[in-house]
């Protein structure tokens, strides 16, 4: 089997690494956030229409699942805030071997963040 022909043991062992998983997390995440950007800049844009506007959005906004999508928001931001970071320490540090570490910190204050918030919605 060629190279180009598919995944060897080595190419399933890669996707196997948590620093795989930390890459793709951080990807999707911005991607996620770049197509959020244009529905909030949207979102905003009713305050120029007037009060009236603003509260009529409000109104539709305050739903369970706008609520859902307001919380996975938080946890995509945390999410790629805490593997940016990451990234900015293996750029700036020397190799220290704890990247299974940072890893795991940047996962768990991603999903500390969004529970937070997901506590803070159901007060």
């Amino acid at each position: 089997m060629s190279a180009g022909a598919g995944m060897g043991r080595s190419g399933v062992r890669a996707h196997a690494h948590p620093a795989w998983w930390a890459y793709l997390v951080h990807r999707l995440s911005g991607i996620a956030l770049a197509l959020f950007l244009p529905l909030h800049f949207l979102a905003l844009s009713t305050a120029l229409r007037g009060e009236a506007a603003l509260d009529g959005f409000l109104r539709f906004a305050d739903r369970p699942l706008f609520k859902l999508a307001e919380w996975g928001l938080v946890v995509l931001l945390a999410l790629h805030m805490a593997g940016g970071v990451r990234l900015l320490l293996i750029e700036f540090r020397p190799w220290s071997g704890l990247r299974k570490n940072g890893i795991a910190a940047a996962s768990g204050f991603g999903l500390a963040v969004g529970l937070a918030f997901a506590l803070a919605l159901w007060r």
